[in-house]
């Protein structure tokens, strides 16, 4: 029974902070100079208003600090609508920068990439691929002089295997007779 009533309760609690009202900070200040001017008692502006009275001197107390701070001169002051302006064109211009920049760097790493395969290629195509209008030798065997030799090379393993297709196929012969 224990269990279902905390259960309960804390159903209660998270339903009431999820549906708690958010006060602006226009708001806020709204509430705490009519509790300033002193008109009505900051309980019942409390109860009006639908807050706890901790709250409503929370509020008070963070107002009058930024404005101690705000005369002491601690805070950041204010931009204009000018340097406002001033500052997002710079922003624009520097996005705009950063994007040129960045454009500029992916455009020399491709290159460097394709440099690379054209290379890797070129190694390919002349000294791996075989070419047939070569008799089947890659450029690099024909450049180099070795032609000859790797023709007869090749002319020597093809007699090697035709002969030994052949001696396999006589033992099959008479292994079967």
């Amino acid at each position: 029974m224990a269990e279902k009533k905390e259960s309960v309760e804390a159903a209660a609690r998270t339903i009431r902070r999820v549906t708690r009202k958010k006060y602006s900070a226009e708001e806020k200040v709204r509430i705490v100079l009519e509790g300033l001017r002193g008109e009505t008692s900051v309980a019942d502006l409390c109860r009006r208003e639908g807050i706890p009275s901790n709250q409503y001197y929370r509020w008070s107390r963070e107002f009058l600090e930024a404005g101690r701070q705000r005369l002491v001169g601690d805070a950041e002051r204010q931009a204009d609508s000018r340097q406002v302006n001033e500052m997002r064109a710079e922003l624009e211009q520097l996005k705009q920068l950063v994007a040129e920049l960045s454009l500029r760097d992916r455009v020399l790493k491709n290159k460097a990439c394709w440099a690379q395969e054209i290379s890797r290629f070129g190694d390919y195509y002349n000294h791996q691929r075989y070419h047939e209008s070569v008799g089947n030798l890659t450029p690099a065997e024909v450049y180099f002089g070795r032609a000859k030799e790797v023709q007869s090379r090749r002319e020597e393993i093809k007699r090697r295997t035709l002969e030994a297709r052949r001696q396999q196929h006589t033992q099959l012969l008479r292994m079967a007779a």
